[in-house]
């Protein structure tokens, strides 16, 4: 699942190390618009809905929180 949170992130903004990155939304890597994308691929790659009340700083601001958000919407 990591491996595709890579591939998905890295299409949306090839510029960005989230290998290294631990604070993507707090030190504003992330743009809203970029958050956006991501969870509208993340709900068809994985077919989960990430609901708004999930849309928070600290899910979105590393990949190991992303796939613990995924993980999450998928029980």
């Amino acid at each position: 699942m990591k491996e595709k949170i890579l591939e998905i992130l890295t299409d949306i903004r090839p510029d960005i190390d989230y290998t290294n990155e631990t604070a993507l939304i707090d030190d504003g890597v992330l743009a809203s618009l970029d958050i956006v994308a991501i969870v509208g691929e993340f709900n068809e790659e994985f077919d989960v809905e990430i609901s708004v009340e999930d849309l928070l700083p600290e899910n979105f601001n590393s990949v190991d929180a992303m796939v613990t958000l995924i993980t999450k919407a998928q029980e």
